[in-house]
Order: C-alpha cells, then structure tokens, then sequence
C-alpha cells in the first residue's frame, strides 16, 4: 500500500527512534560555533556519543533582477581549497530576525536592496553532525549600491542568467547546498507560476 509523505512527529513509528539526551558539555567554543559532545540514551536502552556542532543558524538570499538574473558571490573557501560560487548568505547574530539578517546580508556582499523580499525555506545544512538552520529568502525588486563586506571578506559579485544557474546545479558544478536548494526552488516556483492560468481564463 503507498504511504502519503509524513513529516516531523507526525509518523507514530518515529517515537520508536527517538535518542535521549542525558549530558551535554561544551568541549570547544569558536568564533562562529561551538562543538558539544552529548551522551544519549538509545532506542534500546543503551548509551552512546554524539558530537554536535552547534551553530547560530544563517541565511542566504536568492537575489533575482527583473531580466532573470541570479545574483552570485566568488569567494575563497579555506575548508575546501578553492574558491565558490554561492548565493550571499551570513550567519544570524544573536538574538537577530532572519528576515533582517537577509537584508544586511544581502546589502553587505553584494550593495544591492530589495524591494521585497519573500521566505521560501529552511534547510538544514548538515543534521548528521550540526543544528544550523539556514532560512532562504528570494530578493526581489533590486536597487544597486556599495558593497560593505566584513574585514575578512574578499569576494567577487556576478550576475548569471537563472537557466544557466539550474543547469550549472544540475550538471554538477555548482556544490553549496544552500545555492543548490535555492536555485532549484526559485526555478520551481517560476515554472509552477508560468503554468498557472491568467485571471478570467477557463
């Protein structure tokens, strides 16, 4: 028999699955994250560990102009050698509205300001081992200004057409996740509005 798609803890099974946490000690404390190391209880009684990253959470910004292109960064990433091409994004500060997050954010790489600025989705980024959250927002109505990156940011601003984007994530050569999910949503949904019927059609 074929299953609906069931989410969160909505599935009775997934009680049957569930790890508690009995301590949890901060074994590192970073700039931009931390590394706790949880004993749990398992399903069947027993303990285990597991090393956590915990993280502020992040956001990152589909920024779409009104002739279909995406704004990207360049940008040099030490953990893996290269340099990246990714949507902006940046991490929230304590205490800090992800929607005003994604404005700054957006403002501070690139110089650009949107005039709307829409909630699409929250990934997590790595939940084997992390709980960072990144909520990504679609940019909208651009205005172009300076760009105020952070002391110890060096990056490069393009803007790529959307189909050249998708085809870059589908073939590969695009590998950030948070650029992944956003490229393939922001394609989703304008496909999904191009097939919707004009209002008064039948």
């Amino acid at each position: 028999m074929r299953r609906g798609l069931v989410l969160g803890d909505d599935d009775p099974r997934d009680r049957d699955l569930r790890e508690a946490v009995v301590s949890e000690d901060t074994v590192w404390q970073g700039r931009i994250f931390d590394v706790s190391r949880l004993q749990v209880r398992l399903p069947d009684g027993r303990q285990a560990l597991r090393d956590v990253v915990r993280h502020p959470g992040a956001v990152a910004i589909v920024a779409l102009t009104d002739d279909g292109r995406i704004c990207l960064v360049r940008q040099y990433r030490t953990a893996l050698g290269r340099v990246t091409v990714e949507v902006p994004a940046g991490k929230l500060d304590p205490g800090e509205d992800p929607l005003d997050c994604a404005e700054r954010e957006l403002l501070e790489e690139t110089g650009m300001r949107a005039r709307n600025m829409a909630f699409l989705t929250t990934i997590a980024s790595s939940d084997g081992f992390a709980d960072e959250l990144i909520h990504i927002y679609m940019a909208t109505g651009l205005s172009f200004g300076a760009s105020d990156p952070d002391a110890d940011e060096f990056i490069n601003v393009d803007l790529v057409d959307l189909g050249e984007l998708v085809d870059a994530v589908l073939d590969g050569r695009i590998e950030d996740a948070k650029t992944v999910v956003g490229a393939l949503i922001c394609d989703a949904v304008g496909h999904r509005l191009a097939m919707q019927p004009e209002d008064g059609a039948e």
